[in-house]
């Protein structure tokens, strides 16, 4: 079964989400080939990644900037010779793939965690309290991939070739008008080794960042909310972990003043170790967490940063 992974781009560059999406690919039996819309820089990247095969480079300037509307069509052409396509589920990967499926007139396998057979897959349901294995019986394959559920590929190690290709260009549905991105030294959330989350107990944006923030200094970490943070205005969007926000599996994930309702739990539960600070000793936070601590966090975080 031959697979096309559409890679992601982060300024120019593969995006790590796309070395999990490869192997996702990898495990369908067959060769894995790269679609990259985008620089010729970023295609010499993708042929480095290990276990892939080939890579496609568009490099038309319809596709610099990942527009769905013009890079569904350029896969739907090219799906011709592949068996599968697979996208990271992140926020372009949700974007293409559906389009993707509506021009071949297949059923899109969304948020896959683990390969079960050719065509069989498991993905989560119900927020994620239940996992169904899924089978497929379309001719072509359309599969978005949570990127946590898979380990990444190598980056390095790999010596695919690059082809050109082409496709119908500017579909003339939507233009590229700015990005808007907030910029930080901190790790990106979604492949940070170490998240510090805030929650609604803050109480306002400045107490989040005098309490939280320097936490997040001391291990080197990322920071992350829950929506009622988020909601509150306590931070941008861009911090959500959640359901509806970023979904992520980080090393350590330290929940503070997070109660744990069902849609935060469902973005940060496969973190490997879960640490939470609640002073609600009922808190479903704690149902979940490694380690847990009951305590009134204005006295605990201050305490626990003194002495790290």
């Amino acid at each position: 079964m031959t697979a096309l992974v559409l890679a992601e781009l982060s300024d120019g560059a593969i995006a790590p989400a796309t070395l999990s999406a490869v192997t996702a690919a990898a495990q369908l039996g067959g060769p894995v080939h790269v679609l990259v819309a985008g620089p010729q820089a970023a295609a010499d990247e993708a042929a480095k990644i290990a276990g892939v095969e080939k890579v496609l480079l568009a490099a038309d300037a319809a596709y610099a900037d990942m527009l769905a509307e013009n890079v569904a069509p350029l896969v739907a052409g090219l799906m011709d010779g592949y068996d599968a396509f697979l996208a990271p589920a992140t926020t372009t990967g949700k974007n293409v793939a559906p389009r993707v499926a509506a021009l071949l007139d297949v059923m899109q396998v969304s948020d896959i965690l683990s390969v079960e057979g050719p065509k069989s897959f498991t993905r989560p349901i119900y927020a994620g309290n239940a996992i169904a294995t899924v089978e497929s019986s379309d001719a072509k394959l359309v599969i978005t991939v949570r990127t946590t559920a898979f380990d990444k590929a190598a980056a390095e190690g790999g010596s695919a070739s690059v082809e050109a290709v082409s496709g119908p260009g500017d579909a003339g549905l939507s233009s590229f008008v700015g990005l808007e991105a907030v910029k930080s030294d901190r790790p990106e959330l979604t492949s940070a080794g170490t998240i510090v989350s805030g929650g609604r107990a803050l109480k306002d944006g400045d107490t989040f960042q005098q309490i939280i923030t320097p936490l997040a200094d001391k291990l080197g970490a990322a920071i992350g909310a829950s929506r009622a943070a988020v909601d509150a205005g306590y931070v941008p969007n861009d911090y959500q972990v959640g359901q509806t926000g970023k979904i992520v599996a980080p090393e350590l994930y330290v929940a503070i003043g997070i109660s744990g309702a069902i849609q935060h739990l469902a973005g940060m539960k496969d973190s490997k170790v879960i640490v939470a600070i609640n002073k609600d000793p009922d808190a479903p936070i704690f149902q979940v967490a490694d380690l847990g601590l009951v305590a009134d966090l204005f006295d605990a975080v201050p305490e626990l940063t003194a002495k790290l």
